[in-house]
């Protein structure tokens, strides 16, 4: 075999694997674990309410501080953080200290409050 029929073969056989490294990953993966279904991978479950209670308002700059409890849509623990909001006016019917319910999403990479409700 001369040198460039050597090369050919090689990069035909890195082609290959690279091809069929998705395949076994997949073939791999513990299908026992909650979420690890390979038709849903990389799809997150549809956002939900999550409890939380307001830390801070930042009606100028539009974000807010949240003490929440588990986001389970996004896989993220008990935690307190500070959220963007979609819409500023959504700040004008909540106050510090008050508990809350909100819906969050991941949009253009921040975390983006969508709906919030005072919990009476």
């Amino acid at each position: 075999m001369n040198k460039y029929a050597q090369t050919a073969s090689r990069l035909l056989a890195a082609a290959a694997l690279s091809l069929s490294l998705p395949l076994l990953a997949q073939a791999t993966m513990d299908h026992s674990k909650p979420g690890m279904d390979p038709g849903k991978m990389g799809m997150t479950a549809a956002p939900g309410m999550t409890d939380g209670e307001i830390r801070k308002i930042d009606k100028e700059n539009g974000k807010v501080t949240i003490k929440h409890g588990e986001i389970k849509h996004m896989d993220m623990p008990p935690m307190s953080m500070v959220f963007n909001v979609k819409d500023k006016a959504m700040l004008d019917k909540v106050q510090v200290g008050e508990k809350i319910q909100f819906i969050v999403i991941q949009d253009a990479g921040k975390m983006v409050v969508t709906d919030i409700k005072a919990m009476k």
